[in-house]
């Protein structure tokens, strides 16, 4: 096992993103084409007047778009000089499709003459494009054409964090075009496609590729070690035993070997089929903690809540927590249950929340109960993979609870959450849903259009 897995062994305090996963998108780079569109000439009496500082702006949206691909990780193409001219912009875009550029940022410095012509034509460009129009350079008659296509967003706003945050989209698209998802079911190997629009290879192990890692693997001081540590982080031990946690531990560093073998970004597993009459210890905790470090992990071999959790954290920085939903009546909640869930809900490089260890609800193994904040306002997902057009369905609401099960059946995290809007409880639809802090209903609504999958809000 190589040291570069074992990331909160070494450090639980910062995690470098570099180090997450074994795939083509852990480490890939993102090819981005910007570019500043205006006229050459003053701009006089017309919008957006003489009373714009275009060089500027110019200057200082150039030093944002820099320091944002820096801090992301992004490999930046910024054109020397505006697009001056229509056939200047068919030469860009030309360009850019030629080097296979990942998404375009065009920054709009103008209303008239080739500006918005040029953002049409690279919303139509088959690539991915963010269009950044600062006050000033547009009318709604200007933006109307492109509010709602597919394969671009604008953003009018002298806010630039809306275009980091469409930086950070075209990150995300990228990556999740290349990423690899290894998934432990069966008794065969096979690749497939989890979607086309997705781009998400899954790649199908048997069951004892895993059972047999495990079973020759030999519990060694840094499991031992590893596992101590994380006693200590726990607020509470009750039922687990620490033998529980230190098979739980070698789950983890089993699953990340498969990681590695298998070269792959993500891992799920048909956990209770391959592992449920067998003494080998669920990954529960393998998969916590994997989603603490940034690494997808998924229960049950759900093929989309792969898709889902890729989203959220490539998106957002932090990891979803993947849940069976269950109806409250007598307060219209939704109770979120299941026996995996991480505890750096914050964020991957913020502070964990607080967590206990106790059994699975089978009375067995070791679990992370991690203790939701009331009042946090939290986002669910849920993706519903389709042949042509998959579905991202998504709803907002408020952390009021965290049950104590038992008395309670059913799986040990049991977060309940109450949705804005009244939606009815008892026939919510889905099943696996992600919840993850933050309220991002606009930004995962931006997400879909820029990726054309269909959103629905719930």
């Amino acid at each position: 096992m190589v040291n570069n897995f074992s990331i909160y062994a070494r450090d639980r305090g910062v995690i470098d993103p570099a180090t997450r996963g074994f795939g083509v998108a852990s480490g890939y780079v993102p090819k981005i084409k910007a570019a500043f569109v205006r006229r050459r000439e003053e701009y006089g009496m017309r919008w957006p007047g003489a009373v714009y500082d275009g060089e500027a702006a110019r200057t200082k949206y150039t030093d944002d778009l820099r320091k944002a691909a820096a801090t992301l990780d992004l490999s930046l193409d910024l054109r020397d000089t505006p697009i001056y001219n229509p056939e200047e912009a068919d030469v860009w875009l030309k360009q850019a499709r030629e080097s296979k550029a990942d998404g375009l940022i065009v920054l709009l410095l103008d209303r008239q003459d080739h500006a918005w012509p040029t953002a049409q034509k690279s919303a139509e460009s088959g690539i991915p494009a963010v269009i950044f129009s600062p006050l000033g350079t547009s009318f709604t008659t200007n933006t109307i054409n492109l509010a709602g296509k597919p394969g671009c967003v604008v953003y009018s706003t002298n806010d630039f964090n809306q275009a980091i945050y469409g930086l950070k989209m075209l990150k995300a698209g990228a990556r999740m075009k290349r990423s690899r998802c290894v998934v432990i079911k069966g008794n065969g190997r096979r690749e497939t496609l989890l979607t086309t629009d997705t781009g998400i290879m899954l790649q199908y192990v048997p069951a004892d590729t895993f059972i047999n890692i495990y079973n020759t693997m030999p519990v060694s001081a840094e499991v031992i070690n590893m596992a101590d540590d994380y006693i200590k982080e726990a607020k509470a031990m009750r039922l687990a035993t620490r033998q529980d946690v230190i098979n739980g531990i070698k789950s983890y560093l089993v699953a990340g070997k498969l990681l590695e073998d298998e070269k792959a970004d993500a891992i799920s597993m048909d956990c209770l089929g391959a592992l449920g009459k067998l003494d080998v210890s669920l990954p529960c905790i393998s998969w916590s903690r994997m989603n603490d470090d940034g690494i997808p992990a998924i229960c049950e071999a759900d093929t989309g809540a792969i898709a889902a959790q890729v989203m959220v954290q490539y998106l957002f920085d932090r990891p979803g927590f993947q849940q069976d939903p269950v109806a409250d009546t007598s307060d219209d909640t939704l109770i979120g249950a299941h026996c995996s869930c991480p505890t750096r809900l914050n964020g991957f490089n913020n502070p964990p929340e607080p967590f206990e260890l106790i059994h699975h609800h089978g009375n067995r193994d070791a679990v992370p109960r991690t203790i939701w904040k009331t009042g946090q306002r939290i986002t669910l997902l849920d993706f519903i993979p389709a042949k042509d057009r998959s579905q991202l369905l998504f709803a907002t609401g408020t952390v009021v609870d965290n049950l104590s099960v038992p008395p309670s059946g059913g799986c040990v995290v049991s977060v309940k959450y109450k949705m804005d809007g009244g939606q009815e409880v008892l026939s919510f639809p889905g099943m696996h849903q992600l919840f993850f802090y933050g309220d991002y209903k606009k930004e995962l609504k931006d997400f879909c259009q820029l990726y054309n999958f269909e959103a629905k809000i719930v």
